[in-house]
Formats: C-alpha cells, sequence, structure tokens
C-alpha cells in the first residue's frame, strides 16, 4: 500500500479577492494581449495595426493586490505602468465560437501590467521572448474581482491611470482593437482555458516610468479603483 502522499513544501496558492465576497478566486494563469489600442501601437512605434492578437504569460504569483506594495524590480532602469481591463474565467473551453465567448466570462478587474521596458525592446530588437521585460516578481499588479451577475459585461466605459495624482492614460475600452469576445475566441485557439485563468486585455497610449515612493491609481469605470506603491528595489 502507497503511504499518503506529501509535499516538501507547503504550495502556495495565488488568488484574487471577490467583491463584496469573502470567497477568493484562485488563479490557474495569467495571459496579456500585446498591442490592443491603436494609439498604444502608434506610441510605441512597433507592429501593424491590423494584426491578429499575440499573447504572452506572467506567473500566477506575480499578483499584487489593492493597496500593496511593487518593489522597483532589478536589470532595469525603465520600470513602466500599464493600465488594463482584466478578464477572469469561470468556464473552460477550447476552440471557443466568438458568439459563446462571453459565456466563458466569471468577471472583472483592474489590472496594471508592469513592464521593464528596456528588457522589453533589447527583447524585442534580438528577435527574443518577452519574459525579461515582462514576467518578473510583482509584475502584476490586480484590483478585486467583479462577478459578471453583478456588473454585466463590460465592453465599453473610460479607463485610466494616474501617477503621483497626475493622469498619464485615458481611454474608453470600447477603443480596443479586439474586444473581450475576440480575444477569448482567439485565445482559446491556441490553449485551452480553465477557471482560474486571467487576462490582461492590453493597454491604451500614456505608458511611462515610475520611481521608488510613486503612487500609481488606476481606475475603470464600474470596477472602482486599483493602487499600489512603487517601494525600493528588490534584494
Amino acid at each position: 500500500m502507497l503511504a499518503e502522499e506529501a509535499y516538501l513544501f507547503t504550495p502556495q496558492i495565488a488568488a484574487l479577492p471577490v467583491a463584496g465576497a469573502t470567497s477568493r478566486f484562485p488563479i490557474r494563469r495569467l495571459y496579456c494581449v500585446g498591442r490592443n489600442y491603436v494609439s498604444h501601437i502608434r506610441e510605441m512605434k512597433e507592429g501593424d495595426e491590423r494584426d491578429p492578437p499575440f499573447f504572452f504569460q506572467k506567473p500566477a504569483d506575480a499578483l499584487v493586490f489593492d493597496g500593496g506594495n511593487v518593489p522597483y524590480p532589478p536589470a532595469t532602469t525603465d520600470f513602466q505602468y500599464e493600465v488594463e481591463l482584466v478578464v477572469a474565467i469561470g468556464t473552460a473551453g477550447a476552440s471557443i465560437p466568438l458568439n459563446d465567448a462571453l459565456k466563458h466570462v466569471y468577471g472583472y478587474a483592474i489590472g496594471i501590467d508592469m513592464t521593464r521596458r528596456d528588457l522589453q525592446r533589447e527583447a524585442r530588437e534580438r528577435q527574443l521572448p518577452w519574459e525579461p521585460g515582462k514576467s518578473f516578481d510583482h509584475s502584476a499588479p490586480c484590483g478585486p474581482l467583479f462577478p459578471k451577475e453583478d456588473v454585466g459585461d463590460i465592453a465599453s466605459g473610460a479607463i485610466s491611470l494616474s501617477v503621483n495624482g497626475i493622469p498619464h492614460q485615458q481611454a474608453d475600452l470600447k477603443q480596443m482593437i479586439w474586444n473581450v469576445p475576440e480575444i477569448i475566441a482567439n485565445l482559446s485557439k491556441q490553449y485551452r482555458l480553465e477557471p482560474g485563468d486571467l487576462i490582461f486585455t492590453g493597454t491604451p497610449a500614456g505608458v511611462g516610468p515610475v520611481q521608488i515612493n510613486d503612487r500609481i491609481e488606476a481606475t475603470i469605470a464600474g470596477l472602482g479603483s486599483l493602487s499600489v506603491t512603487i517601494t525600493s528595489k528588490e534584494v
């Protein structure tokens, strides 16, 4: 008879708080959409505005919750913010038809895709993966998750970000090149989506650098606000 299975250490489960509930939403994977606003494509001077969506991932334990601290990461001198709508998947599916895509959504949240921009540019120029610029510790601040049954399906509304009270990003979600159903349909052709998956849906223009002690506040209509503070560099 086999001995009872045991772990060498206690695994940590990343999970988002759910607005108005005591339960939490456990995270499986964290997907991000690259270049999903025309204004940001033009700002960064990269890519064709008609390109299909492409995706990269961040580790689930990169999440930082509302009111938390984001240590200034190592290996960069150009640490930047990108405010984004986050979609939480609640029903599994692969090759999901466009008309069925929203049936797989559990809810929505505010996210910030923190980026080591200098490392991202270097990777792009050398045609290397984006992980050094995107997929590092504390790189995914995310606010509480609002269930779809409470806020409906979000297709439009103001999205903004300020640093130390000064506005930097201001747009409307309807300006996304690929909307939420299109993102889900496209992503599900590449990966089977499962409950617990988060999708960061891209950022509008106005991205820029932050420094230690800066306070970032992001807002999306109907989802409240998300704030984090940049703290000293990690040792």
